[in-house]
């Protein structure tokens, strides 16, 4: 258990963040699927980058790390999966997951991927649909993890892919493409979830060398051929991880700053910002950095976020400071992500002495007086990340399994401590 104890002044400082996980792990399956040695700086080090890492090394690539110069060197093998037989376990890491399964089907063998208790409860069905019509034998007894993949290379052609779950179905059929054995089209059925980070992925594919037709985010055409090209790639820091703190300084009153995060960044949990803005806070917009500072007071608002849904409990936690309701929308996917995030952030609320409706696609939550409280992290890095920014204002906030958080930020609650700091 982590006790958070109430900042005695408003922070006024700068705040380093760790790289992004989605980044660095798109990064390093992009790196090793090029020919040549990528060098992958400001990489993040956490539990679901270390697991690709090691997924990675047990396929028979060679990838070298320096933790302390933040640093993964990647020998590509130019779209040559070197291992026949492997047994993948990606822990709790849905990138890994959905990333690594639709990779080995560029192999010549037998693949397992394999993961935590919940990773066997996270949906997987509707990539290995659209695998299986370009020619991958992908089978999942249940829907989820594990997954077995006999493959024999990727044959191409036309894909359909659902995209209301989770954006990483298409983003790890778009990732593979080049190397089919004919040109491949992916086509998205529905309605898309966290759309930015399909955006990512076009973006990281084009910084090595494949270039992605499209119309809009409906359909793809990527040419057979293609390769991607060895580089050196320096990592975005992580804008979910920024997000906590400046959810600090709107809470606190407080100005809290990012470098090397700008709101032209690649990543769409940037954006989160311009809720705090709509919330009465002041966001500067600098070149390379983004800075909050809080007023004082904050209003409740409404929020479709569906475009940035980890910060569905970043928003719901800072929410009994707003005077009036919260409103978030658009966030019905989350139920299969970590934890079911929309029933276990209604559940911590609560807890706190919050009212909150709990909708199909949203919540609602009404402000109340905050009472003392063990958060139970429900094993989620994001709900216990989240719900240490209300404990920085409101006394007797504690959160339990604090260990959740090395998932994406393993140093999270030292770098929350250095709020604690005079002017930076």
């Amino acid at each position: 258990m982590r006790e958070i104890a109430p900042l005695l002044t408003p922070p006024d400082t700068s705040v380093s963040v760790p790289g992004s996980k989605s980044l660095t792990n798109r990064a390093l399956l992009v790196g090793a699927l090029a020919l040549g040695t990528s060098r992958l700086t400001s990489a993040l080090f956490s539990d679901d980058t270390c697991v690709m890492v090691e997924c990675l090394r047990r396929l028979g690539f060679t990838v070298r790390v320096d933790q302390s110069e933040l640093l993964m060197l990647v020998e590509g093998r130019g779209g040559e999966i070197p291992a026949q037989r492997a047994e993948l376990f990606v822990g709790g890491a849905g990138t890994a997951a959905r990333f690594l399964t639709a990779m080995v089907g560029l192999g010549n063998g037998r693949y397992t991927i394999d993961g935590t208790e919940r990773m066997r409860e996270r949906p997987i069905q509707h990539l290995l649909d659209a695998l299986g019509m370009v020619g991958v034998e992908a089978a999942a007894e249940r829907g989820t993890p594990p997954v077995v993949v006999n493959a024999r290379g990727l044959r191409g052609g036309r894909a359909m892919v659902r995209g209301d779950v989770s954006s990483q179905f298409l983003s790890a059929l778009l990732m593979v493409a080049p190397y089919a054995q004919e040109d491949m089209e992916v086509v998205l059925e529905g309605r898309l979830v966290e759309s930015p980070y399909v955006e990512m992925t076009l973006a990281v594919m084009e910084a090595f060398g494949v270039r992605v037709e499209r119309e809009g985010l409906r359909r793809f055409f990527v040419r057979s051929g293609g390769r991607y090209r060895a580089r050196d790639y320096a990592i975005e820091p992580d804008a979910s991880a920024a997000a906590y703190f400046f959810a600090a300084a709107a809470v606190t009153g407080g100005r809290v700053r990012v470098p090397g995060l700008s709101a032209s960044s690649l990543q769409g949990d940037a954006r989160f910002v311009d809720l705090l803005e709509e919330m009465g806070c002041r966001v500067v917009r600098g070149d390379g950095f983004l800075e909050v500072s809080g007023t004082g007071g904050l209003r409740g608002i409404e929020a479709d976020l569906s475009e940035m849904s980890d910060q569905t409990m970043t928003l719901a936690a800072i929410a009994p400071f707003a005077n009036g309701p919260t409103r978030i929308r658009g966030v019905a996917h989350i139920r299969h992500q970590e934890s079911d995030r929309m029933a276990a952030t209604a559940t911590e609320l609560r807890r706190l002495g919050q009212e909150v409706e709990e909708r199909d696609d949203g919540l609602v939550i009404l402000p109340r007086p905050l009472r003392p409280a063990v958060v139970q992290a429900h094993d989620d890095h994001r709900i216990a990340m989240a719900f240490a920014v209300t404990g920085l204002r409101a006394p007797g906030i504690a959160i339990a399994e604090p260990g959740c958080v090395a998932k994406t930020f393993p140093d999270f609650f030292e770098r929350l401590e250095d709020l604690r700091s005079g002017p930076s």
